[in-house]
């Protein structure tokens, strides 16, 4: 049997993030019928990931991938998820998927939701991007966001500047500033986020002076691609423990 892919989840106390966490989740599961898809949340949310990988194991489950809902290696990623799985049912066979990001197929995912909000190609030679991240204080995740912002930009937008809504700057609207100064026809915001919340309201507040401002990934087709491939990927990797 294949292993059951465990999608881990941060949590929020706003509702949205887990009903977009769930619609990510359906869509995975219409791609693949043939894989069995568990979620378990950090915090906040239910199930907990502990919880769900003890049920699994009351099942008889003995193989998991487990893979963050995240789209950069930050601290979530390097320690508080190890953590969560380290202290698990010894039964069990885990294996921890990459994060999400980056992929070609986020960016693709990026324009999709700009064109959804109103943009078309024709605007891409003209239009400033702003690239907005939650923001970490991990120096490898604001690199990483920063390369993505200078590699989407070489695909024809006008200019791509990235900004966080937390821990690092700059901020959403300091950076729409910069592209007005710069003389971009138009603005456009581009939430680089799974999921709505208190990070993502900040992101649009900041973009009140865009010209558009996109839905955040959510369950773009595109998020759900990335999310299998590293399912396939990582169930080829070492196991993080073998039970005796």
């Amino acid at each position: 049997m294949k292993p059951v892919l465990l999608l881990i989840a941060h949590g929020s106390r706003d509702p949205r993030h887990a009903a977009t966490v769930h619609a990510l989740v359906r869509r995975v599961r219409s791609l693949r019928p043939d894989v069995r898809v568990e979620t378990g949340f950090l915090d906040f949310n239910i199930p907990s990931v502990q919880g769900v990988l003890e049920s699994l194991v009351a099942e008889g489950v003995r193989d998991v991938v487990a893979l963050p809902l995240l789209l950069t290696r930050a601290f979530h990623a390097k320690a508080d998820i190890p953590a969560v799985l380290r202290d698990t049912p010894p039964q069990l066979r885990i294996r921890q998927a990459d994060v999400l990001g980056p992929s070609p197929l986020l960016l693709s995912a990026l324009e999709r939701r700009l064109y959804e909000a109103g943009l078309t190609p024709a605007d891409k030679s003209s239009t400033g991007v702003v690239l907005a991240s939650a923001g970490s204080s991990d120096p490898e995740a604001i690199a990483v966001i920063a390369d993505i912002a200078r590699e989407w930009r070489h695909t024809g937008w006008c200019a791509v500047r990235p900004a966080f809504a937390s821990a690092a700057l700059p901020r959403t609207e300091d950076a729409v500033r910069e592209l007005r100064a710069l003389g971009c026809a138009k603005v456009a915001v581009a939430p680089y986020v799974l999921a709505p919340g208190f990070l993502p309201d900040r992101i649009a507040r900041g973009a009140a002076q865009a010209d558009v401002l996109a839905e955040v990934l959510g369950p773009a087709p595109e998020v759900a691609r990335v999310l299998l491939r590293r399912y396939d990927s990582a169930s080829a990797r070492p196991l993080l423990r073998v039970s005796a």
